[in-house]
């Protein structure tokens, strides 16, 4: 039996080296990249209601003469030129560019509208009673019955906190909602009473404090 000599055991070597090298540069099949989760779609908002006393720019593509800013009258309406009077209180914003794409369709092919509302005047809400500041106030954004009564410096001393009513337009009638002060601020606990809802006041609202 031979044995294999020392020159074999190098080539060998060499030749396992070799092959080994040939391996690591072999390319490496690419694996697919990750996909990003998409993200899950926003939470729609309720469409703002326009009122009287705000600001609306409106644009029309291509047309500077029709495009502008404009406010919105006491009576609700706007003024543009070709349409001249429209309604814009009690609508939203994509419901008012609806109305004015198809009022401009008699006059122009395939009208392209937008409307942003600029400045935020309609959401008013009054108090009146015992407070430190009765008053009229103007808000921006979602406000509840706490944070206006807080904005009227709070209750005074000799306020009914049990007794205080919201009195809120619903459509030809005016309803009275109630409002327990003392419920809304009472600490929790075993006898404490049934928490009522802190809720948002809404455009018009007078809150009554007795």
């Amino acid at each position: 039996m031979n044995t294999p000599s020392f020159r074999d055991a190098r080539r060998f070597v060499s030749v396992l080296t070799f092959a080994m090298l040939v391996a690591a540069a072999r390319p490496v099949a690419a694996q697919p990249a990750a996909q990003p989760a998409e993200p899950a779609p926003a939470a729609a908002d309720a469409d703002y209601v326009i009122g009287p006393e705000d600001v609306l720019d409106i644009a029309v593509w291509g047309n500077t003469e029709v495009s502008r800013t404009v406010p919105v009258r006491p009576d609700g309406m706007i003024s543009l030129p070709l349409l001249n009077d429209v309604r814009a209180a009690g609508s939203s914003p994509m419901q008012l560019r609806t109305a004015l794409t198809t009022a401009l369709e008699k006059y122009m092919p395939g009208p392209l509208v937008s409307v942003i509302v600029r400045e935020v005047h309609s959401f008013k809400v009054s108090v009146i009673g015992e407070v430190k500041t009765p008053g009229r106030y103007e808000l921006r954004s979602r406000t509840t019955v706490l944070d206006v009564l807080a904005m009227a410096g709070g209750l005074s001393q000799y306020a009914s906190r049990a007794r205080i009513t919201i009195l809120r337009r619903d459509g030809g009638a005016v309803r009275e909602v109630p409002y327990d002060f003392e419920k809304i601020t009472a600490k929790a606990g075993p006898r404490a009473a049934a928490p009522q809802e802190n809720f948002c006041v809404q455009p018009g609202d007078i809150i009554i404090v007795p």
